[in-house]
């Protein structure tokens, strides 16, 4: 009479493993974030101090980077803008010939096929920093919407395939939605970064898109990474405005909340696999300590068992080569 569990019986071979696999990462699941700078230098390629292996592209460096991507199977990106120049209205953010609208031209010309979301915010944009219009030191937020609205339709102008809000202004999603499909674009979708916390996780991000703000912190719109609770009420808020993706950023230490947007809500949910835990596996792999493809592989499937459908990550190119074999 058999008295235990016997579960290595489908652990024992590759074969059995593979067969009662209950999650897999795909290519079609991953992200890949790209920084494109303003410059005369098309071929302009800029490593990133703190992000090892990622770079600030000028327009023909993005083009050629993201083609041996596409060659690896990649088949979405997700473009930020670095302008020549910020000011406080960050009126480059939602200049038809900017460094983003410009850059989806690009792609979207060469690689038809190819997912181009946009980011939307202001703060790369902005001669302070910060991620809306100010006053004093007060982030205006119906402004701030307003903006928001025109970036994103200039965005998706210009041919992108989604657009992806980031700035945490209330209200922006319905804005977004109204303009777009004022304007005739009824069928692009909205990723919206619903849950986006105060994370010192974003440090290495913020030399990438040179948008660290000039004083202050985001504090006053991004979430407290110590509410749960809230985060269902900022998802539920977006997802009502019209948002047909909802995010969590960032990725690891918060798949709890990952799993409650998963259970909660009928709708695609992405997560993004930010800067500081890209740069943290990286340092570690540099210095010897850590199987970087392992680790970065069991990290993305880890996304998916807590119920993200999309991965927004800097590991995208190495994950395609690995997932390949």
């Amino acid at each position: 009479m058999n008295e235990f569990f016997r579960g290595r019986r489908l652990r024992r071979t590759p074969a059995l493993r593979a067969m009662i696999r209950e999650n897999e990462v795909r290519p079609q699941d991953l992200i890949m974030p790209y920084f494109v700078v303003e410059t005369d230098d098309a071929s302009f390629k800029k490593p990133i101090a703190s992000m090892p292996g990622q770079f600030q592209l000028g327009p023909r460096a993005l083009e050629e980077t993201v083609a041996k991507a596409v060659d690896q199977g990649l088949m979405s990106v997700l473009l930020f803008g670095i302008p020549k120049v910020k000011d406080e209205k960050a009126s480059q953010a939602y200049a038809d010939e900017g460094v983003v609208q410009e850059a989806v031209r690009r792609l979207k010309d060469r690689f038809p096929e190819l997912v181009v979301v946009t980011d939307v915010c202001l703060c790369e944009y902005t001669s302070h920093g910060h991620c809306g219009l100010l006053r004093g030191e007060e982030i205006l937020n119906d402004p701030t919407v307003a903006l928001l609205a025109r970036t994103a339709l200039s965005h998706a102008r210009a041919g992108a395939d989604i657009v992806a809000p980031s700035d945490m202004m209330d209200g922006r999603v319905a804005a977004i939605r109204d303009t777009l499909d004022e304007n005739g674009f009824t069928d692009i979708p909205i990723m919206s970064y619903a849950v986006k916390y105060a994370s010192a996780f974003y440090g290495p991000f913020r030399d990438a898109a040179e948008s660290a703000p000039a004083f202050g912190d985001r504090k006053t719109h991004q979430m407290d990474p110590a509410n749960r609770r809230e985060a269902l009420r900022e998802a539920e808020a977006d997802a009502a405005e019209g948002a047909d993706i909802l995010m969590v950023k960032p990725g690891l230490p918060y798949l709890d909340i990952l799993r409650d947007l998963s259970d909660s809500f009928d709708l695609p949910v992405a997560v993004y696999n930010v800067s500081g835990e890209y740069s943290m596996v990286k340092a570690a792999a540099a210095n010897g300590w850590i199987d970087e493809k392992r680790i970065v592989l069991e990290t993305l499937t880890a996304f998916k068992r807590a119920g993200a459908d999309l991965i927004l990550t800097y590991h995208a190119e190495d994950a395609l080569g690995w997932l390949d074999k």
